[in-house]
């Protein structure tokens, strides 16, 4: 065991994550990722493998300039019959002035070397052996990826540990365990971590890698250090092949708030944690994902009326942590499920009293949206929302068309515009060299300050061409709308026993192009029609909140 209380975070996300299906990582990707996770205080930040493709090549030719962070670059260990010196990819690793560091991968198994590599056992322990002694020579820092380690471990304990000390032996500041088919368990990665160390190499040097196979990278981690590692690599949102590797989100809480550890990421550092993993998803045009833990838009959000009532009384009831320390917040959802303290909590959040909405207001409100139901039934806003989700609504996912129903209730949204009426024409016609194309013109006629607009819109279905006539009539009195873009596009079908006359349910996620995200929702046995309500309280929604900051 190791008595520091350091851990060191190793983020691997521009190498391991780029080999997530579907990513595919530009050099200016690469960059501001980077740039984010230097200012977030990571330890290491590996850049990719230079030589291996032209984008990683271009990364390390102008990478950018960290404050906290080693810059580390990944490659393997001189191969067979090749000195290291010779090796023109080994010496790849060190032709760049910014690299502080270098990681090289070297096989621990007996079986992958006899069988992938075909190689004698021996020369893999010299090529661990003779690569780190001369990395050494020309760079400060030098660490052993040591592939399949667990694996092998499992089969052959005696070389596994020889691949470690032909490096720890050579120089190595770093012996880095990996769990690269990711199959181990918890209860495995401490009895060999122990074992390790109780074979002389000190867990101050040792690191551990692992890939979520089983879904238990996380768990994996944090047994490593628990039994005496202190280097973790991951990557941000857990990227990676297959299943992905270790998520740092994580990680990086789970030591500094529940055991302990101290990391390069200070207190006021942790509260950019949710930042840094919605800049990612940002750069990869990827959702977030909502139940993600510590940082999820669900992780720390109440839907039960038990949990909201208990909530309010004491946060600790229901919360595991105070969400502002990682950067999140909570959320009261309001839904059918929902009780009176729900619609409270979440209403209070907005700063207005529930006896502030008076019924008549409400019953105004329903009339504008032709729900099926008579407004006249309704009893307040509680009843209001049980019986909009009862019709399709779900506002515990449209947050903004819920704060827009409650505020033009209390008449605190104007009436931006009027749509008068509109018409949209799809066409199916073959172009100049005889190809399908498909086409869609919308005309709308809308009212803004009392005047009258109307605007034809051509796009690449009915609701884009809606859009983009709607918006060339209210940028000219709105300018701030030209920020306004649709990041998400969600169609539901709410009730299936009707066939294509089926109610529909459409969500829109829309931003404003600095980071602020919005949810808005239309229901409509209409698909068009539910687009509609969508997109307009999308609109409605950042010229209130615009005009409100301003």
């Amino acid at each position: 065991m190791t008595s520091s209380n350091r851990v060191y975070l190793y983020d691997t996300t521009l190498r391991d994550g780029a080999q997530t299906q579907g990513v595919d990582f530009s050099a200016a990707d690469k960059a501001r990722i980077a740039r984010a996770l230097d200012a977030l205080g990571l330890d290491y930040i590996e850049g990719g493998w230079p030589g291996a493709n032209p984008t990683d090549d271009s990364f390390f030719s102008n990478p950018p300039v960290f404050t906290r962070a080693k810059l580390a670059a990944f490659g393997m260990t001189r191969r067979a019959g090749r000195s290291a010196a010779n090796d023109p990819g080994l010496n790849a690793l060190m032709a760049h002035e910014a690299v502080k560091v270098v990681t090289m991968v070297g096989k621990a198994w007996d079986f992958q070397v006899t069988v992938a590599l075909g190689i004698e056992l021996e020369e893999n322990l010299r090529m661990i052996g003779d690569s780190v002694a001369h990395a050494c020579t020309k760079v400060g820092e030098v660490m052993l990826d040591a592939e399949h380690f667990f694996d092998g471990y499992k089969k052959n304990p005696d070389f596994a540990l020889a691949s470690l000390k032909a490096a720890y032996d050579n120089g190595a500041r770093w012996m880095v365990l990996c769990d690269t088919n990711g199959g181990s368990l918890p209860h495995e990665i401490d009895r060999i971590v122990r074992e390790v160390i109780d074979a002389g190499i000190p867990g101050s040097h040792l690191g551990v890698h692992c890939h979520n196979d089983t879904d238990a990278a996380v768990a994996n981690s944090l047994a490593a250090v628990k039994a005496g590692v202190r280097q973790v690599q991951g990557t941000i949102n857990g990227l990676g092949e297959r299943c992905g590797n270790a998520n740092l989100v994580s990680i990086i809480p789970n030591l500094m708030l529940k055991m302990g550890f101290e990391t390069g990421i200070g207190e006021g550092d942790l509260k950019n944690l949710v930042g840094v993993s919605r800049a990612l998803d940002e750069v990869l045009d990827r959702k977030p994902n909502r139940s993600q833990p510590y940082v999820g838009g669900s992780a720390f959000a109440h839907k039960g009326g038990l949990h909201v009532s208990a909530v309010a009384k004491d946060p600790s009831c229901y919360e595991h942590i105070d969400p502002s320390r990682v950067g999140n917040a909570r959320q009261i959802v309001v839904s059918d499920q929902a009780g009176r303290s729900n619609i409270v909590a979440r209403m209070a959040d907005l700063g207005i009293d529930i006896e502030m909405v008076k019924r008549d207001a409400l019953v105004r409100v329903v009339e504008q949206m032709q729900v099926d139901f008579d407004p006249r039934e309704v009893t307040d806003l509680v009843d209001l929302i049980k019986r909009l989700e009862h019709e399709g609504y779900a506002y515990d996912t449209s947050a903004a068309s819920f704060e827009l129903l409650v505020r033009r209730a209390l008449g605190q949204v104007p009436e931006y515009f009027m749509l008068e009426r509109y018409r949209v024409i799809d066409e199916r016609r073959r172009n100049a060299v005889g190809e399908w194309v498909t086409l869609s013109e919308a005309t709308v006629k809308v009212e803004v300050g009392g005047r009258e607009f109307m605007q034809v819109g051509e796009g690449n279905g009915p609701v884009h061409a809606f859009d983009v006539a709607l918006r060339a009539v209210l940028t000219g009195a709105y300018p701030e709308l030209v920020a306004l873009e649709l990041a998400d596009y969600r169609v539901r079908i709410v009730e299936s026993t009707a066939g294509t006359g089926a109610k529909t349910r459409v969500t829109i996620e829309s931003t404003d192009g600095k980071g602020q995200r919005w949810t808005t929702v239309g229901v409509h046995t209409n698909v068009l029609e539910a687009s509609l309500e969508a997109l307009q309280d999308s609109i409605a929604y950042m010229l209130y909140t615009f005009r409100q900051a301003a």
